[in-house]
């Protein structure tokens, strides 16, 4: 009988040796396939993972935290501005504004942040600036006092443009950690949906273009995303981990939210 337990036992202990863990087998077997990746705990100032942070990137959309942060500077929230004609005629993802509409600053901030809506960020520009080109040149300016030296926008939206326009991982996790200071700008992301109001009474519904929102997982990670044809698709987002502010930026991702999913699971130890 002795000898019998001693067996049992030697064999549980073989069993125990060579069993790997899978999961973490293919944690360490996935491909991050995005072109630029920046994942940072910002309160310790701490590189968790790093992909090509400061090579050049297009912004597509993601451009937009930087237009909400000059807003943020030089507007009050519950000022209201009116819609021009030439706001209207921005490209899709858009809201259908109409020429003479009156909106809030803050419901504007919140179509920008959470449909990505191009000619709300051009309403706003002109509201700040007068027009859309000087408005460009407040958001250049803003990136260098930031510090994100490797950074140049052509305008407040991201959409493709003939004048050059990019920026860094790196730069856009100095810029969305700036933006985060602000407490509308948190708020902002956080919402699925959300309606705003015209002056007049006219009602538009929002969905958050983050899908990360509407995916089942163990815990969400809020922020903005970005797509156009050149820049492929990108998202610069946060999340909480005990005391510490998390920071991910992916870029020309073919698999954005495979990679944001891996990235802060494998290197951020969180399981979502």
């Amino acid at each position: 009988m002795k000898l019998k337990k001693i067996h049992l036992t030697f064999i549980a202990c073989v069993l125990f040796v060579v069993i790997p863990d899978l999961s973490s087998f293919a944690a360490k077997k996935h491909k991050v396939t995005c072109e630029s990746v920046i994942f940072s705990d910002s309160t310790k100032v701490k590189r968790l993972y790093g992909k090509g942070v400061h090579d050049r990137v297009l912004p597509a959309s993601t451009a937009k935290v930087m237009t909400a942060l000059v807003v943020l500077d030089r507007l009050n929230l519950d000022d209201y501005v009116t819609v021009s004609s030439k706001a209207t005629k921005a490209q899709p993802t858009k809201l259908y504004l109409k020429p003479g509409e009156k909106y809030k600053v803050r419901d504007l901030l919140y179509a920008i942040l959470i449909k990505s809506a191009n000619d709300a960020s051009i309403v706003l520009a002109e509201a700040v600036a007068g027009s859309h080109w000087k408005f460009v040149q407040l958001m250049n300016a803003k990136a260098k006092k930031i510090g994100a030296k490797h950074t140049k926008f052509s305008n407040s939206n991201g959409l493709p443009s003939k004048a050059a326009q990019y920026t860094t991982a790196y730069d856009m996790y100095l810029i969305f950690r700036k933006a985060l200071r602000h407490r509308v700008f948190r708020e902002a992301i956080k919402h699925k949906y959300k309606t705003i109001t015209s002056k007049a009474g006219r009602k538009i519904k929002l969905k958050s273009h983050n899908k990360i929102l509407f995916m089942n997982w163990k815990k969400k990670i809020y922020g903005k995303t970005g797509y156009t044809r050149a820049a492929r698709a990108c998202f610069v987002g946060t999340m909480q981990k005990g005391g510490s502010t998390l920071i991910i930026g992916v870029f020309g991702c073919p698999k954005r939210w495979e990679d944001v999913k891996h990235v802060v699971s494998y290197y951020g130890g969180i399981s979502l």
